[in-house]
């Protein structure tokens, strides 16, 4: 076998290792991780993720991942911790603390402290048996049966599995709480998915923008208007209700049937009930509607059902949705 050949036999072996690492945590979530989210619902602070070094990096991404998904969570370095950063925790707080042998001396040091405080503790680590499995409120087993390092020294298979297991515990709390897309988008205002979750009343045409007509008008006022709000289309209206729309595919197939459009009343061109997204809605939602409905542009609707604006497929251009 070549050096070639060697490298992807062990990148197989590898990830096929750290597979089966997170596939068996499956069989460990029972009642104590459903303790382990209530404790976090219950509390009235934030979680303090701490670890020492690889388990510390990975729990930098825990608390990540629980502050974007609506649980304030922020890193402790546990031996920052013995140096005053302790002073951060809160007594309404809880703290999670990752270690696989569950003896790490930093982490262990800070427990005393802790208990004092009266805080609530969940443990992730791969011995249950350890000082942090027994001394925390609940304990969840991310042991794996071997690491991915052919000396089972590097830490991989084990870290791996630990990642996955905060995963699943923000995803948890996150349905728990019913964080929505648009509580996402508050707390993504940057980056492509702030973009695609920005509010479609960011983006709309409102007020003097928004092309319309009123029913019974001529065509050649629809045509002047469709000609100045340039969107390629107008509203038809009846008051405020919104009975109808004329687009350009509209002028195109009334030619190409030898209409004499500057005779005819925008009732008779108009394409009825045309389709409408909420102001509420993310971008996201309304690019999605338009390219199922392979269209170019939705009409923008308040609570109370009233048209309040249109947005266009070059408006999510423009903001980057697409």
């Amino acid at each position: 076998m070549n050096d070639n050949d060697k490298s992807i036999a062990t990148a197989r072996r590898v990830l096929e290792i750290e597979a089966a690492s997170v596939a068996a945590l499956s069989g460990r979530i029972d009642g104590g991780f459903s303790a382990a989210v209530d404790m976090v619902l219950a509390a009235t602070g934030k979680v303090v993720v701490t670890g020492m070094g690889k388990s510390g990096i990975i729990c930098q991404k825990i608390a990540s991942t629980l502050a974007s998904t609506g649980t304030p969570a922020f890193f402790l370095h546990p031996a920052e911790g013995t140096h005053g950063d302790l002073g951060m925790i809160m007594r309404n707080d809880i703290l999670l603390a990752v270690s696989n042998s569950g003896e790490t001396e930093e982490l262990i040091k800070i427990i005393p402290v802790v208990k004092r405080l009266g805080l609530r503790m969940i443990a992730m680590t791969g011995r249950m048996d350890s000082t942090l499995g027994r001394t925390s409120d609940v304990t969840l087993d991310v042991g794996v049966k071997e690491e991915a390092c052919p000396l089972g020294l590097a830490p991989t298979a084990s870290t791996t599995a630990t990642l996955a297991m905060g995963d699943a515990l923000a995803v948890a709390l996150l349905e728990r709480r019913g964080f929505k897309p648009e509580d996402f988008a508050l707390l993504h205002p940057a980056g492509s998915l702030g973009r695609r979750l920005r509010r479609v009343e960011e983006l709309m045409h409102s007020g003097p923008g928004m092309p319309s007509v009123a029913t019974g008008s001529p065509m050649r006022n629809a045509i002047l208007v469709m000609t100045a709000k340039r969107l390629g289309l107008t509203g038809v209206f009846d008051g405020d209700r919104l009975v109808g729309i004329i687009t350009d595919g509209d002028l195109r197939r009334g030619l190409e049937k030898g209409a004499d459009l500057l005779s005819v009343t925008v009732d008779s061109v108009m394409t009825p009930d045309p389709k409408t997204i909420s102001s509420t809605e993310v971008a996201e939602a309304a690019l999605r509607m338009m390219e199922e409905s392979s269209i170019t542009s939705l009409f923008v609707r308040d609570a109370s059902g009233v048209v309040v604006g249109i947005i266009h497929m070059h408006d999510l251009v423009r903001a980057g949705v697409l």
